[in-house]
């Protein structure tokens, strides 16, 4: 038999937040090692578990979950999360324009296959989520990184964006809360770039599955509310974080503004969840009961809540360390912290990340597995708790006090 290879397709796609590091941390773990794994955000391993009236109504609704539904998802389901919008001032949006998923992944994928040809370029923030820049790869389109500025608090430099828009450019990624920096955008930075969507005639994709995870007041917009109808807005979000059901699967994706513009990009989408035949259908049974129940992780967030405390203690934290500095993060579940990479020699941060984690058993990931260009920045994940969390931090400043690249 020839030997098989992978498509050429996959050549420029990566996702190295399941890559090398992980994988030598399975390997330990193989030969007996506990590893703290801070490099994905997964609440459930850290004590973060459903609100009970969401697994109750699941569990009501198996009997009738047993075969598919409409491709787009059920009706009820897709009928709370445009009343939720509604409550959040996004007026414009239709049941029949609200998709339902496997997560934002796979809705995520599915935009992008439905619009890229090969050669369009779509501007992703740098540091991005990364499935992002590799859903773009795969689409066949090109992924252009527009920079997002530390010393601004993580902002986009709106500069660098409209520097990098082309003729080729069909789109903007925007990730509010970011995932890794935490950083929530304020009104004036999205009505920026709702503006150069509008200049430019160029869609807008909101990844905004962080959005009830916000601390000490940020107000999180969503994007959809300021793109009225002259830009079209691709809105994505779920239940994974802020409901504490990563694994359930069950995400949206939300299309409002000048839908007869994109009747054929629409009419792919379409076709692509005709094809995937639906989502999973005992978790879309949860979206109506999530949405509109009381939020339980407002408990959370809030002074007092863990993982307001968890985010703080990690902040402290990693700024007390000799040769750390880190940005305050406004929300999500990360902080990205920044290396000197002299005092520290380092000029391979994946090789950082393995270094850590073979000494101390802790498990990051490296800053470029984020498509950010340098090497001096790594993730954590702050869902541990604060004891927990306070025994890894030490560690890292023991790792660090003597580590030499």
């Amino acid at each position: 038999m020839a030997v098989v290879k992978q498509s050429e397709k996959l050549k420029n796609v990566l996702y190295d937040i399941r890559g090398p590091v992980l994988e030598q941390a399975e390997r330990m773990e193989a030969e007996g090692h506990r590893i703290l794994k801070l490099n994905i955000g997964n609440p459930a391993p850290f004590g973060f578990e459903a609100p009970d009236a969401i697994l109750v109504d699941m569990i009501k609704n198996l009997p009738d979950a047993q075969g598919y539904s409409d491709s787009r998802g059920i009706y009820s389901a897709r009928t709370a999360v445009v009343q939720y919008y509604q409550t959040r001032g996004i007026m414009n949006l239709d049941t029949d324009d609200v998709y339902l998923g496997n997560g934002v992944s796979e809705m995520i994928t599915m935009s992008l296959q439905a619009l890229c040809n090969p050669g369009d370029e779509i501007l992703v923030p740098s540091p991005d989520y990364p499935l992002w820049t590799a859903s773009v790869a795969l689409s066949g389109g090109t992924p252009v990184h527009y920079r997002c500025d530390e010393d601004n608090g993580w902002n986009p430099d709106l500069e660098d964006l409209a520097a990098k828009i082309t003729p080729q450019t069909r789109g903007i990624v925007i990730i509010n809360p970011n995932n890794p920096t935490g950083a929530v955008y304020s009104r004036e930075v999205l009505q920026s770039i709702v503006d150069l969507a509008k200049e430019h005639e160029l869609l807008l994709f909101s990844d905004e599955i962080y959005e009830k995870i916000t601390y000490d007041g940020a107000q999180m917009i969503n994007t959809a509310t300021l793109t009225g109808e002259d830009v079209l807005c691709l809105t994505f979000s779920g239940l994974s974080k802020a409901y504490r059901v990563a694994g359930y699967r069950s995400g949206w994706l939300a299309i409002t503004g000048p839908n007869w513009k994109a009747e054929s990009f629409i009419e792919g989408v379409k076709l692509l969840a005709n094809m995937r035949m639906c989502a999973n259908v005992p978790a879309q049974h949860a979206i109506q009961t999530a949405l509109g129940g009381y939020q339980t992780i407002n408990d959370l967030i809030l002074p007092g809540g863990r993982l307001k405390a968890q985010r703080d203690l990690a902040h402290r934290r990693l700024n007390e360390i000799d040769g750390i500095t880190c940005e305050q993060a406004d929300g999500a579940l990360y902080l990205f912290p920044k290396l000197d990479v002299e005092k520290f020699g380092i000029v391979d941060d994946e090789k950082f990340a393995l270094d850590l984690l073979k000494e101390q058993k802790i498990l990051v990931t490296h800053g470029r597995a984020f498509n950010w260009p340098d090497p001096d920045h790594f993730r954590l994940v702050t869902l541990p708790s604060v004891e927990v969390l306070g025994t890894a931090l030490d560690r890292i400043e023991e790792f660090l006090s003597s580590y030499r690249q």
